[in-house]
């Protein structure tokens, strides 16, 4: 025990304050607050919308230079029509037009509840990944309309406000898919939308039928 204390008393000054020394990665184990001036990052909810039978969901305001990053969460998105699917596209005019071009990737995965069906794989069909697309991307493949049926998830569009580069995004969904026995499908897709112009707008909806679920904005400081 003596030698501890020596040790950490080495650390003081003569008027009992530790020295920068001291201090390392591994030094501060339960800090419950930091200086304002340090920056900890905020998640800061900007809107939300519910849809209830839509044919889509579009924001159109609070997507500008104030936050680098733009989260959504999707919230039990369900179809009213058997694979309805989920998906959505970018305006730079303000919501006057979602056709910004996309380039994007894609992959799933797949188990059924019978634990005898099992899925990992690349998918390049139509609107899946896009080479230089401007449809819709899709971000859910086909939740059935069974009313347990539905589907959640994240979408990240990165520094939309920005004229100088494209805009990079990343999603990863969930959906209960009552074909068969049942399936969870987790959907990865990323992409960049290949365009210099802001973007200032993003539309959701599904391609076929309406969809019920709720749809929250956040900006990341």
């Amino acid at each position: 025990m003596g030698t501890i204390t020596r040790s950490f008393a080495n650390n003081l000054t003569t008027s009992g304050v530790l020295l920068p020394a001291s201090l390392n990665n591994n030094s501060i184990a339960n800090v419950t607050a930091y200086n304002a001036s340090v920056a900890t990052g905020n998640m800061v909810l900007i809107s939300s919308q519910t849809a209830s039978n839509s044919a889509s969901i579009s924001f159109t305001t609070g997507i500008d230079s104030t936050y680098k990053e733009y989260q959504f969460y999707f919230i039990d998105i369900h179809n009213n029509t058997e694979n309805g699917g989920f998906n959505f596209q970018c305006s730079t005019d303000g919501g006057s037009n979602y056709n910004t071009t996309v380039t994007s990737t894609a992959f799933r995965t797949e188990h059924n509840e019978e634990d005898n069906d099992t899925i990992l794989g690349y998918r390049n069909d139509t609107n899946w990944d896009q080479a230089q697309g401007t449809a819709f991307q899709r971000l859910i493949d086909g939740t059935g309309s069974g009313t347990d049926e539905s589907g959640a998830g994240t979408l990240t569009i990165y520094n939309p406000a920005n004229t100088t580069f494209v805009k990079h995004w990343i999603s990863n969904c969930t959906a209960y898919h009552g074909a068969g026995a049942g399936y969870v499908i987790n959907y990865y897709f990323a992409g960049y939308f290949n365009t210099t112009s802001a973007i200032n707008a993003v539309r959701f909806s599904t391609f076929s039928g309406n969809f019920d679920g709720t749809i929250l904005m956040y900006g990341i400081n």
